[in-house]
């Protein structure tokens, strides 16, 4: 057996495991009352497992580049291969990597924001936006427009994401925003792989499926727009409380 398959074995079994309890433990911390310590206890082991599924996710993508038929026996076409499980997956896996470590470090240095501009979390965000780019090319090359939409969402998360660095002193609310929008993007990745590289080993004519790449997009984006219309609602009560304050110290 070539190497390359039982190292790619190895991986894959890792990142079923772990994916599997971050798809399941993803709803918890969603559903759950917000700041609780089963929010936070959740939170953590979802973050975890995604972490390491991302992390065995990037090795199985250089793998699949280097050694696609190898790895991928039951399927025939190598360039679909290093497009699907090579270019692609080593895009998202670095978004969710990505997600991941935003969301966490959103609320653990929200007293420090200037940690936000160090060069790891810059030079992370700036990794998604090259392999977005990257993913959106091959996509074009090989004719897959899915390829070239789904980095739309791998550059849209990188730029806010940095504009949310730059900025020099952020609303309070807004480390929770952050926190919670990249949380359920990783999410959104997760689950877009599960189905899209899932389906495409049981049913290779599924891998650019658009209904199977736009579900789990959707459901995501409704949950993140809900929390930040939320968010807003609470940030508009506390500009009135502020102003009816002043006025009523003005009338003093």
């Amino acid at each position: 057996m070539h190497p390359a398959i039982l190292i790619f074995d190895a991986f894959l079994a890792v990142h079923v495991v772990a994916g599997a309890i971050g798809l399941v433990t993803f709803w918890l911390p969603v559903v759950g009352r917000k700041g609780s310590e089963s929010h936070k206890r959740w939170g953590r082991v979802f973050a975890r497992c995604i972490m390491t599924a991302g992390l065995c996710a990037m090795g199985m993508s250089l793998l699949s580049l280097g050694w696609p038929l190898e790895t991928h026996p039951k399927m025939t076409d190598a360039a679909l291969v290093q497009a699907l499980f090579g270019w692609m997956m080593l895009y998202l896996a670095i978004l969710t990597v990505s997600l991941v470590w935003h969301g966490l470090k959103a609320v653990e240095l929200k007293a420090d924001h200037q940690a936000h501009r160090r060069w790891f979390p810059v030079l992370l965000q700036a990794s998604v936006i090259v392999a977005a780019l990257n993913c959106a090319i091959r996509g074009f090359l090989i004719g897959q427009p899915l390829m070239m939409g789904i980095a739309v969402i791998g550059v849209a998360s990188a730029v806010t994401n940095l504009w949310f660095i730059a900025t020099p002193a952020p609303w309070r609310m807004q480390y929770l925003i952050e926190h919670f929008k990249a949380l359920v993007g990783a999410g959104i990745s997760v689950y877009t792989a599960f189905f899209a590289f899932g389906a495409v080993r049981l049913h290779p004519k599924s891998a650019f499926d658009p209904l199977l790449w736009a579900t789990p997009c959707t459901i995501g984006l409704s949950i993140i727009i809900w929390h930040w219309w939320k968010a807003q609602k609470v940030k508009r009560q506390q500009a009135d409380r502020i102003r009816q304050r002043d006025a009523a110290a003005l009338g003093t």
